[in-house]
């Protein structure tokens, strides 16, 4: 890893009508419009989506090196995220995220121990960390 800070830079550009364009350097450009929730096609990643996204993906990223540093073998890790966004106060904000994993182990494998290691990657997630709504965490361990 490299030494802290890290910086993530994300450019996005747009017209009065139609897709915003999001780029990075050395990324495919990606598109995003509302979500249907606010007039938009809904057909389109939107910010909303994208930063359930942003803690689904990073939730298995920090499986995989929770597993990797405990030598836990696993098969496979399914996980899917809802965000909430409530009016609170006046001012639109995700209030809550709830995360379903699905975790597939071998014959045998140490189910109560891949229990914890799923709540230990829900604590490190630097995406969850960085936001002040509230996380649940549903698991399927199979």
């Amino acid at each position: 890893m490299h030494p802290f800070p890290h910086t993530y830079a994300v450019s996005a550009e747009c017209a009065p009508e139609g897709l915003v364009q999001l780029s990075s350097d050395g990324l495919a450009p990606l598109n995003s419009a509302p979500p249907k929730e606010f007039d938009g096609p809904g057909d389109q990643w939107s910010p909303e989506t994208l930063l359930c996204a942003a803690v689904a993906d990073c939730f298995n990223l920090s499986f995989r090196a929770v597993a990797a540093a405990s030598k836990f073998p696993w098969q496979r890790l399914s996980c899917s995220v809802t965000g909430t966004l409530d009016r609170v106060e006046r001012v639109n904000l995700f209030t809550k995220f709830e995360i379903r994993a699905r975790l597939e182990l071998a014959a045998g494998a140490d189910h109560a121990r891949a229990q914890q290691l799923l709540e230990k990657s829900k604590q490190v997630c630097l995406i969850s960390n960085s936001l002040k709504s509230e996380f649940h965490l549903v698991t399927e361990i199979g």
